[in-house]
């Protein structure tokens, strides 16, 4: 599928390089609050008989990270239609809902509302793919593994909330 060329190369790469700020920032804010509580409190949990070693968190979201921003710049691309900025409106929310994920989980410690809020961000995160995909469907694409980690995360949040 060919890119419209609504905006100029340059443009293109100055936004590249902004969506791919902004998501870096995002990772370093969640981390810093992930710390408030991941050596102490965290480790105090019971949790499920899967649930991957502290050190695959990172590293997975970091990966995220990257993919969602390169997603919201292939939209971003697209121009300035509805569509577009309808989308990547939904893609803000449910960037501010992950980060809300993390203050409820590791910041108040709050099992049950990051547990309902989390199930709140997949049904936004399925519905922002959808609108990517139809913008854009490697944009699309891009979001699947997010929503796939949310989906498992999800299921790690509920074992939590039930077996503590």
């Amino acid at each position: 599928m060919e890119v419209p060329t609504l905006r100029s190369h340059k443009a293109s790469a100055v936004a590249l390089v902004a969506f791919l700020i902004i998501f870096y920032f995002r990772f370093k804010l969640g981390s810093i609050v992930t710390a408030t509580s991941v050596s102490d409190w965290y480790q105090s949990l019971h949790k499920a008989p899967f649930n991957p070693p502290n050190g695959a968190f990172s590293p997975v979201w970091m990966v995220l990270y990257f993919l969602m921003a390169i997603s919201g710049w292939l939209v971003w691309r697209h121009g300035k239609s509805r569509a577009v900025w309808i989308a990547l409106f939904l893609f803000g929310i449910q960037l501010a809902m992950n980060l809300g994920w993390s203050l409820l989980f590791f910041g108040m410690k709050r099992i049950d509302l990051a547990l309902a809020e989390m199930i709140l961000l997949l049904l936004v995160v399925i519905a922002n793919t959808i609108l990517f995909w139809r913008i854009d469907r490697l944009a699309g694409a891009l979001l699947a593994p997010y929503a796939l980690w949310l989906i498992f995360a999800s299921v790690l949040t509920l074992y939590i909330w039930a077996l503590n």
